[in-house]
């Protein structure tokens, strides 16, 4: 275990601590039941389609003379497993980001829950999707309820408030009409002001902001076919911690996966690092190979426990908060 600083409030901590089992305990029951294949091996240590959800703060490590980084998100490997025939996968890694802030939203280190799963391609995968993520999310919430009733008591959640949003189907509104609410210009993405005024208009209630332009979402998000700009993605934002989920349909039209990729942002900015289409071959090459429809998201953990407990402080939500001042010299 790395050296930490001396744990305050150890009584607050084991609160948090039973939070966090039971929201995972939920997330699996639901998986369980819903059969998915969950997958304890997704490497820590990765290549670059391991590491390529935040470029910008990746952790690069010698791996016997290869260069190597920590993980960011077990999306890709999952992806793979469908190419190869599994038809849902889940996953729980630490995904880590090499955040220069040492504030109350960010975190160097923080556990990251992703699912995968294939459907039919005459249905929609989109709001398959966004039920699949409520699902679980509610699932989550349910168990936390029925298992730590005292816990919560003691932690002053209002718990009646909760049972209220398991009642009731999530808000979904369209980017389009978020960037309005949040006076944004089309094109920008959403800060964590901007997500708070949102989910306040909705009545401080779990929203489901839908479609957003491509160019500023990762490059496999599928490009939607009637309006070309925008891709088939959702992030579910959550009151007091913003987005805690990001979901999408993946592109599996391999023509437009490898256009998207030497287009998006992303690579460009892995161009300036040395990196090629080569980088992205294993993972090209299984979507060329077999193009199934597939969709998945990722929960942060750490974000949803601060939905549940009413903090706006990230590091109150997680029992060890990693980031680069929790790190002790």
């Amino acid at each position: 275990m790395s050296k930490m600083k001396k744990i305050k409030e150890p009584t607050q901590k084991i609160k948090v601590a039973k939070v966090e089992s039971a929201l995972y305990r939920g997330a699996e029951k639901y998986f369980q039941q819903n059969k998915y294949t969950f997958v304890p091996s997704i490497p820590h240590i990765v290549d670059i389609t391991g590491a390529c959800e935040d470029v910008d703060n990746l952790y690069s490590i010698d791996y016997h003379g290869q260069e190597a980084f920590l993980v960011q998100t077990g999306q890709t490997a999952l992806e793979i497993l469908l190419t190869n025939g599994i038809k849902r996968a889940c996953c729980m890694i630490h995904s880590f980001r090499k955040e220069q802030e040492a504030d109350n939203r960010h975190l160097t280190e923080f556990p990251l829950v992703e699912l995968e799963f294939t459907y039919n391609p005459k249905q929609d995968g989109f709001e398959l999707l966004l039920d699949e993520v409520e699902k679980t999310i509610k699932s989550m919430i349910t168990e936390v309820l029925e298992t730590e009733q005292e816990t919560l008591k003691e932690l002053k959640v209002d718990t009646e408030k909760l049972k209220q949003i398991l009642a009731e189907k999530f808000q979904r509104i369209t980017y389009d009409e978020a960037v309005k609410i949040a006076g944004k210009e089309w094109g920008e993405d959403l800060n964590a002001t901007d997500e708070q005024i949102i989910v306040h208009k909705n009545g401080n209630r779990p929203v489901f902001v839908m479609r957003y332009p491509e160019e500023i979402k990762f490059f496999n998000m599928q490009r939607n076919r009637k309006k070309p700009r925008i891709v088939n993605s959702s992030d579910l934002l959550l009151p007091h911690s913003g987005e805690a989920v990001g979901a999408a349909v993946r592109e599996c039209n391999y023509r437009l996966l490898l256009e998207k990729l030497k287009k998006s942002q992303m690579f460009k900015i892995l161009s300036k690092k040395g990196k090629t289409v080569e980088d992205f071959t294993f993972y090209l090459d299984a979507v060329k190979k077999n193009p199934v429809p597939h969709a998945g998201c990722g929960i942060g953990l750490a974000r949803v426990t601060q939905f549940i407990l009413g903090t706006t402080d990230i590091k109150q939500a997680i029992t060890y908060p990693m980031n680069k001042e929790t790190f002790a010299k």
